[in-house]
């Protein structure tokens, strides 16, 4: 069954009509490791300084972090799935099994079921995220066998991937953020 997709709520002007300052951060993204602005990062240029500001803190949690790729893509997914985010789903999926996720837990995260975790440190994270996602905080325990999974250097930046993915995940749903064409909903 084919998921429909509202309307976008915003879209980027043309690079020519952008101001200086809305260039000038375009340009930044477009060459830094992302390659090009897309999805929040479009909308977010309709405020330059927001823009600007985000997509700093965006570069350290997805390339920059304590944490390996393999682990915060499965924080990236946990969060996409807790906003049903599709276009965070949709680019985070392939990137989050490059990085060594398996089939079997993304599509357990894509379904709500408890994930087939071979590795400690993924089931760590996939609990850290989901309790703190649905209880807004997380119990002595489960931080406890976080700090001995990540080091505290992990669970902060855990949280911080956490919070930021939400953001973009809160303006992927308020503007409704298309996916790249030829890209099917995955998310019901």
């Amino acid at each position: 069954m084919a998921i429909t997709l509202p309307p976008p709520r915003l879209t980027l002007p043309p690079p020519d009509q952008l101001s200086p300052e809305q260039r000038r951060i375009h340009d930044e993204i477009a060459s830094g490791p992302r390659g090009k602005v897309q999805g929040p990062l479009a909308v977010w240029l309709t405020s330059p300084d927001l823009a600007d500001k985000a997509q700093q803190l965006g570069a350290f949690c997805r390339f920059g972090s304590s944490l390996e790729p393999r682990l915060s893509e499965l924080a990236i997914l946990v969060t996409g799935r807790v906003w049903t985010a599709q276009f965070e789903w949709a680019v985070h999926k392939p990137i989050a099994l490059k990085a060594g996720l398996s089939e079997a837990v993304v599509e357990a995260v894509r379904t709500r079921q408890t994930p087939p975790f071979e590795h400690r440190d993924e089931r760590v994270v996939h609990d850290f995220a989901q309790t703190l996602h649905r209880d807004r905080k997380v119990p002595d325990a489960l931080y406890a066998e976080a700090v001995d999974v990540l080091g505290e250097r992990g669970v902060v930046d855990l949280v911080g991937i956490l919070g930021y993915y939400t953001l973009i995940s809160m303006t992927l749903n308020a503007f409704n953020v298309p996916l790249e064409s030829g890209v099917e909903a995955e998310l019901e």
